[in-house]
Order: C-alpha cells, then sequence, then structure tokens
C-alpha cells in the first residue's frame, strides 16, 4: 500500500468490527462503529511495522516488522499477547515464527495462523504450542495474496495457483498434515491474480486480475462461475474486495479512487450495459453486455491506497460501506436497494487519539 501519513498497511479484522494500521510509528487499533482508537503498541515497543494482523477482538496481534526503522526483522511473525502481565514488551510477545525470505502476509483464525512468502504458504495450528501442517508451493505472489475463512463450520484458504490467473482453494480440514492435498484449482482470469477474497461462510470466492476491470466469483464447492461484475472498462489496480455478512452485497476499491458496491443477493439490482438494453450486438461488445456493472459507488481520495467493508444494516433497506484509506481518513456511506448513496461520515482516524496502550 502506498505510505501516507506514515501508514504501511491496513487490515480489518475477521468480521470487519475492527481495522488496525501497521504504521512508521508502530501499530493502532480502531473500532469502526462507533470510530474510536481502541489501543496503540509505539515505536519503543514494536519499532516501525510493516504488517498487523487482528484475532477477531482478542488480545492477540501478529506483527512483522517493516518501514523505516524496524524493530523486529521482516522474516519474522511475532505474535503479541496484550494479556501477558509485565511492562517489559519482550514478556508480551509469545510466539515467533521465522523464515528466510520476508513475510508478505499474516491471515488468522481461532485456530491456525498462515503464514504468506512470496513462493510458499505455510500453515500452522494456533494459539497453543504452535506446529506446521502444511506448506503450499505457489506461483510468484509478490502482494501475498491469500484469504482465509473465518468461519468454525468451513477452514477454507485461497491463494493465487500455479498457472497464471488461477486461485487454488484448500480445504484445510480435509487435508492429512504433512501431505499437499490434491489441488482445487479454479481458473478464474486470463493474466495474474490481483485480488482475492472468500465469503464469511467459505461458499464464494471472488477476485479480480492485474487488469482490473472484472470481478469474477466462484462457487468454492463446484468452481461454477456465479457471476462477473464489470468494475469499469480501463484498467485499474484493485486494492480491497469484501462481502457482506451474509453475502447480499460486495464492494471494491481500486487506485481510482472509487468503491464500488454490487448486490449479489439480487442481481437485477445492479445496472446493465446501455448496449445490452439495444438488441443484438457484436461478438467484441458482447462481453460488456453480459457483465453487471456496480449498483452505486461513491469516490475517496484518489491514488490513496484504501481497503473497504460493510458496516452494520442500518435497516432492512438501508446498507452502509465503510472505505479506511492510507491518507488517514475514514469514510462511511450508506446506500439503498435502488443505488442511492449518500455521505454519512467523514472523520480523520490518525487524529483520533486515546490514551490508553493496547
Amino acid at each position: 500500500m502506498a505510505q501516507q501519513r506514515g501508514v504501511n498497511s491496513l487490515r480489518f479484522n475477521q468480521d470487519h468490527s475492527c481495522f488496525c494500521c501497521a504504521m512508521e510509528t508502530g501499530v493502532r487499533i480502531y473500532n469502526v462503529e462507533p470510530l474510536m482508537e481502541k489501543g496503540h503498541l509505539d515505536h519503543d515497543q514494536v519499532g516501525s511495522v510493516g504488517h498487523v494482523e487482528m484475532l477477531h477482538r482478542s488480545n492477540l496481534l501478529a506483527i512483522v516488522g517493516g518501514g523505516s526503522h524496524p524493530k523486529f526483522s521482516e522474516i519474522s511473525v511475532l505474535v503479541w499477547d496484550d494479556a501477558r502481565e509485565g511492562k517489559d514488551s519482550q514478556e508480551k510477545l509469545v510466539l515467533d515464527f521465522t523464515f528466510t525470505k520476508p513475510v508478505l502476509a499474516v491471515r488468522m483464525r481461532h485456530d491456525k495462523i498462515i503464514i504468506v512468502l512470496c513462493h510458499r504458504i505455510y500453515v500452522y495450528t494456533f494459539p497453543d504450542n504452535p506446529s506446521k501442517l502444511f506448506e503450499f508451493d505457489t506461483r510468484e505472489n509478490p502482494k501475498g495474496l491469500c484469504d482465509l475463512c473465518p468461519s468454525v463450520e468451513k477452514q477454507l484458504v485461497v491463494f493465487p495457483g500455479h498457472k497464471c490467473g488461477s486461485l487454488q482453494l484448500v480445504d484445510l480440514s480435509n487435508t492429512k498434515p504433512g501431505t499437499s492435498s490434491a489441488p482445487f484449482t479454479v481458473n478464474a482470469h486470463q493474466s495474474e491474480i490481483a485480488c482475492v477474497a472468500l465469503n464469511q461462510q467459505g461458499s464464494v470466492v471472488a477476485s479480480a486480475s492485474k487488469k482490473g476491470t472484472l470481478i469474477r466469483l466462484f462457487d468454492t464447492q463446484t468452481k461454477e462461475k456465479l457471476v462477473e461484475l464489470r468494475r469499469g472498462t480501463d484498467p485499474a489496480t484493485l486494492y480491497c474486495i469484501n462481502f457482506s455478512h451474509e453475502s447480499s452485497f460486495l464492494c471494491a476499491s481500486s487506485d481510482k479512487g472509487t468503491v464500488h458496491i454490487f448486490a449479489l443477493k439480487d442481481t437485477k439490482l445492479n445496472r446493465r450495459s446501455a448496449l445490452a438494453r439495444v438488441g443484438k450486438v457484436g461478438p467484441v461488445i458482447g462481453q460488456y453486455v453480459d457483465s453487471q456493472w456496480s449498483l452505486a459507488s461513491f469516490t475517496v481520495p484518489a491514488e490513496c491506497a484504501c481497503i473497504c467493508a460493510f458496516g452494520k444494516n442500518m435497516s432492512k433497506n438501508v446498507n452502509s460501506v465503510i472505505a479506511i484509506c492510507v491518507d488517514g481518513t475514514f469514510h462511511k456511506y450508506v446506500f439503498t436497494p435502488d443505488g442511492n448513496c449518500n455521505r454519512e461520515a467523514f472523520d480523520v482516524y490518525l487524529d483520533i487519539c486515546d490514551d490508553d496502550d493496547f
């Protein structure tokens, strides 16, 4: 993520009720609704941080060093337990996973931690006495793309497959430790994968390629393509894709500075290309006709990386989307099924301070 105001990366927790900032000055944790700082780790405790991952709303954080003045290495994942007594930061560092290459992402669920390197993904039991369950070789994955289903029922993980544009899905509950599972591959795109997300239930996977014009959704059981959503016609870099809690909607952010909202449950709500209403069209523009355009959209500062997710339901017909940007801004928009979209809140989260440590 492009760094502004000292923010190196941003992540929501598993149910999108909190977000964490890996910063030049340490780590900050925020509650989303209402927006407030839950706590922070300062530079003296953790140095500058490249990545941070929360486990729900618990006292555990996974930290990877990065930025200009790191205290910890970029090849290590350190797990910080804030419930540990003692002022000394060393006492709160309860686990350490060290590798030979930089760690690009960390994903956690209540019983597992996944660590992503450029060509390999490691899965460990977690948090008590971690042991390595699996390692998967991947295609070059410089963005550390990976998503993990938080559901208790489904232990699904998705990451880029070996073939360009493919996704690999692994059900960790069906895979015997120490074995490489039969790859469950979805050929999602023709160019490299740039963004990937699972819904909360683990039943649907969404992905976009480096081209960034289309988001494709697949059933994780059957591998069948469910729908194709069109972000736009110009290439763009997608930063984030997220599903609403019950998978009725999907939101996506890109470097165009627009957050798009699509309907999934009732796809008739999505806009269709004007050409689709013309009748028979040639094969060249057929692809524009088949895909669905967003139901609603709103803008955030362009060229500014941001993550987006759905807020709490306002009422039956009013939903909200939250966008958190690396420039320190917080945006909340409400939208209705007819595509009406209005700003509900704007704030500068970096200016909201809390005197408590994490």
